[in-house]
């Protein structure tokens, strides 16, 4: 189950550094207009908004990443508590967008379904 979650939690890492790029660097591109529905005007106002977030996304997945080596390691604590603490404050982010931005639910889910699925997998790795 250890592995199954690590996989997820690599999915869910993927995933931020991609929202990562997004923000970071391609904020006002015409691929971060589409997926996050903004106007050329929104996104040069945002841009240093945007930049930050993406870093938080960034630092999420690089803290799941760390996990998932130290997990790999032979190390289950620390890997564990690293993979959790990440995948946790995605899902974390991803519920709070659910609850507060009805329009954006369908990102919220695909957002929140890698780490949902890596906490409840490591969780039940470590519990077996």
């Amino acid at each position: 189950m250890l592995v199954v979650g690590s996989v997820l939690a690599v999915l869910a890492a993927l995933l931020h550094v991609f929202i990562f790029y997004l923000e970071s660097a391609g904020w006002t591109g015409p691929q971060a207009a589409r997926v996050f529905g903004n106007t050329p005007e929104q996104a040069e106002s945002t841009r240093e908004m945007a930049f930050n977030q993406g870093f938080y996304n960034f630092f999420l997945a690089v803290e799941t990443v760390v996990g998932v080596i130290f997990l790999i390691a032979g190390s289950t604590g620390i890997g564990a508590a690293l993979v959790l603490a990440g995948t946790g404050s995605m899902l974390a982010a991803a519920t709070v967008l659910l609850v507060t931005s009805p329009d954006k639910r369908s990102a919220a889910v695909k957002q929140g379904a890698f780490p949902l699925l890596a906490v409840v997998f490591t969780v039940v790795g470590l519990l077996v």
